[in-house]
C-alpha cells in the first residue's frame, strides 16, 4: 500500500473513533471533568509504557528523547492536547455535543490555513471552493448561535495547533505519544491523588463500572491519537484538515439523533453549506489521484501518488 493510502486509512479510523466517542463520556457524565482527564493521562501513559516494555522498544524510546529541542516540542503538544481534552470532555458532559461538533468544523479550516502558511502546503482550485463553502457554512452556524462559540473556538485551536505541531514533530507516533502523555503524567497522578485525600475522588467511590470506564480510557485516548499522529506524517495537512470533517459529523448526528439536542432549520443549513464543501473536495481529489497515478504509470514511475 502507497504511502499516501496508508495515512488517509490512518487518518480516517482517528476520525471515526473521536466522532463516535461521546457515547463513551456520556457514560461517565457524573465524574468531573478534570478527573476524567487525569485519568485520560494517567492510564495513556500507563498503556503506552506497556506497549513500549512488551515490543522491547523501551531502549528506543529513552534514547530517542535526548535534547531540550525535543523535550520542548512535546511539552508544547502535550499542553495543547490536554486542553483540547479538557475542553472536548466538559461540553460533551455538559450537553454541548452540537457546539463541540461546530469546533471540530472549524478546526480544518485553521488546519488549511496554517498548512498553507507555514508549511507552503498549496490547494488545487476545486480545493480552494470546497474551502469556501466549508467557510461560509461555519460563519453562518456561529451567526445561528447569537453568541461568540467559545468551546467552538477552543477546541479548534488547541487542536489545529496540535495538528502543526505533529507535523513538524521529529519522533514517531509510539515515541511522541509516550513522551507527551509522560509529561503530564505526574501532574495527573498528583491532581488525582490529592482529589482522592480530600474525599472528592471519583476512582473507588462511584462503582466498578464508573473505575473500569476510566481505566478505559486510556484506550479510548491513545488509540486514536496512534492513529492520528501516524497520519499526519504521512499526508499533507490539508488533506489532514478535510478529513476531520468525519468527527464532527458523526458528533452532530450523535447529538441530533441520540442525545436530542436542540437543531434548528437555520443551522441545518449551515451544516448542510459544509457537507457540500465536503462532496466536492471528496470528489475533486478522488478524480485528481486517479489521473496523479495515471501519470505515474505512464511517465514518471518515481513520482509519489497524491
Amino acid at each position: 500500500m502507497h504511502m499516501p493510502n496508508k495515512g488517509i486509512l490512518h487518518a480516517f479510523a482517528a476520525y471515526s473513533i473521536w466522532g463516535l466517542v461521546p457515547i463513551y463520556w456520556k457514560f461517565l457524565k457524573h465524574v468531573p471533568a478534570t478527573q476524567l482527564i487525569g485519568h485520560r493521562i494517567v492510564w495513556s501513559f500507563v498503556l503506552l509504557v506497556f506497549i513500549l516494555l512488551v515490543g522491547r522498544k523501551w531502549p528506543e524510546f529513552r534514547a530517542s528523547i535526548s535534547g531540550g529541542k525535543v523535550t520542548l516540542i512535546y511539552s508544547v503538544a502535550a499542553i495543547l492536547c490536554g486542553l483540547n481534552w479538557f475542553i472536548y470532555v466538559w461540553a460533551v458532559t455538559a450537553g454541548y455535543i452540537l457546539e463541540a461538533s461546530l469546533g471540530y468544523f472549524i478546526n480544518p479550516l485553521l488546519s488549511v490555513l496554517l498548512g498553507v502558511i507555514f508549511l507552503r502546503e498549496r490547494l488545487r482550485p476545486f480545493q480552494w471552493l470546497s474551502i469556501g463553502l466549508a467557510a461560509a457554512g461555519v460563519t453562518f452556524l456561529a451567526i445561528v448561535y447569537g453568541r461568540l462559540p467559545l468551546i467552538a473556538l477552543g477546541l479548534a485551536l488547541t487542536f489545529g495547533f496540535y495538528g502543526l505541531v505533529k507535523k513538524k514533530a521529529p519522533l514517531n507516533s509510539l515515541n511522541g505519544l509516550t513522551l507527551e502523555t509522560g509529561i503530564l503524567f505526574l501532574p495527573g497522578l498528583a491532581f488525582l491523588s490529592y482529589m482522592n485525600w480530600i474525599g472528592k475522588g471519583a476512582f473507588f467511590h462511584t462503582g466498578l463500572t464508573s473505575d473500569l470506564l476510566m481505566v478505559g480510557a486510556g484506550f479510548i485516548t491513545t488509540i486514536p491519537l496512534l492513529f492520528f499522529a501516524s497520519a499526519t506524517q504521512r499526508i499533507p495537512l490539508t488533506t489532514i484538515g478535510i478529513m476531520h470533517y468525519i468527527t464532527p459529523t458523526l458528533q452532530f448526528l450523535l447529538g441530533v439523533l441520540v442525545y436530542r439536542e436542540a437543531f434548528s432549520a437555520t443551522q441545518a443549513f449551515g451544516f448542510g453549506i459544509i457537507w457540500v464543501g465536503l462532496i466536492i473536495f471528496c470528489a475533486e481529489s478522488f478524480l485528481s489521484h486517479l489521473t496523479s497515478r495515471s501519470a505515474v504509470n505512464l511517465s514518471d514511475p518515481k513520482l509519489p501518488p497524491l
